[in-house]
């Protein structure tokens, strides 16, 4: 295959739209230009007070291209991508053409498969521990797109990283302009974006560990408490440049998909990602070379359903 058509870019584009975003905004649009498909920001779609540097719209994107790749792949039509392909245009963050054709590799058509599965799941889970088994395979993901990821062990590393997640949800919740921008993207309703209050995290108590999206204030069920050794790992980058945060994205989607094919669940800590200090802070805790780009709950937990999307006709551009 020399070029990628309109049905290439479509089946590309239908699981792209799966990834995960901030507030779940989808700030992508994707294109077919000069046979190749291409993975672009939307700028307007971009939160401008929890997002003003631009991070979290290209992590999204990267989660997008991974699952676009997934797409492809298993179509028999490999791509080869080249991330932000022209520094003329900011917009563009990936350029996908056409490698040698080849049929799926097993690992690609499961990963696949996970792709309408994977889901943000902010509920308790279960006590039961991740099998080491299934902990090596999301540190050997997170390697196969040239990032690193890094589960704290014991309860020392996990108390020091809940200090430092709840200092900076701490910080977001006092931000008035911060919560405004995150209540216009949670509904009541049925909406094609934003975040459902179903979805949304019990309120939370004092005993809680961890941080949690609540995006409504329900309370939990007697019992159901969050887990008290959640297992959290941490993503990163050897650098924070625009084109790591995409790579972070990749990496970042492998891991989630990775995660559900296993039969797990999860949901993404950003809070100690957006402030600043508390990044910084997290950084130097882990005592290594590197940038962290997200941080992960990861468990086995009750069943759930993925939020809406909005129509492919939507995110076309021409």
């Amino acid at each position: 295959m020399n070029a990628y058509h309109e049905s290439d870019l479509k089946r590309a584009a239908a699981a792209a739209i799966r990834a995960p975003s901030l507030h779940n905004s989808q700030p992508w649009r994707f294109r077919l230009r000069d046979g190749a498909i291409e993975v672009l920001a939307d700028p307007q779609r971009r939160l401008p007070v929890a997002d003003g540097s631009g991070w979290a719209v290209r992590i999204a994107c990267g989660a997008a291209t991974f699952n676009a790749r997934l797409a492809l792949a298993t179509a028999g039509a490999p791509a080869e991508v080249m991330l932000r392909p022209d520094g003329a245009d900011p917009d563009l963050l990936a350029r996908l053409t056409p490698a040698t054709a080849r049929p799926a590799t097993y690992p690609e058509s499961d990963l696949y498969a996970a792709i309408p599965h994977r889901y943000s799941n902010r509920r308790p889970f279960w006590p039961d521990p991740v099998p080491p088994e299934v902990r090596l395979r999301l540190i050997e993901a997170a390697r196969a797109e040239a990032a690193w990821l890094d589960l704290l062990v014991g309860m020392t590393a996990l108390s020091g990283f809940a200090e430092i997640a709840q200092s900076a949800d701490r910080v977001l919740r006092r931000d008035v302009r911060y919560q405004a921008e995150m209540s216009t993207w949670t509904h009541v309703d049925a909406a094609a974006d934003g975040v459902p209050v179903t979805a949304g995290a019990p309120a939370a108590e004092p005993q809680d560990l961890l941080p949690q999206r609540t995006y409504t204030e329900y309370e939990r069920a007697p019992g159901r408490d969050f887990e008290p050794e959640p297992l959290v790992a941490i993503l990163g980058t050897v650098g924070d440049l625009p084109h790591d945060q995409i790579i972070a994205g990749q990496a970042l989607q492998r891991i989630l998909l990775t995660v559900t094919d296993a039969g797990l669940a999860s949901s993404m800590i950003s809070q100690p990602i957006e402030v600043p200090a508390a990044r910084d802070q997290l950084r130097r805790s882990l005592s290594r070379s590197g940038v962290p780009q997200m941080a992960l709950r990861i468990g086995y937990g009750q069943p759930g359903r993925p939020t809406a999307r909005r129509d492919l006709s939507a995110v076309l551009a021409g």
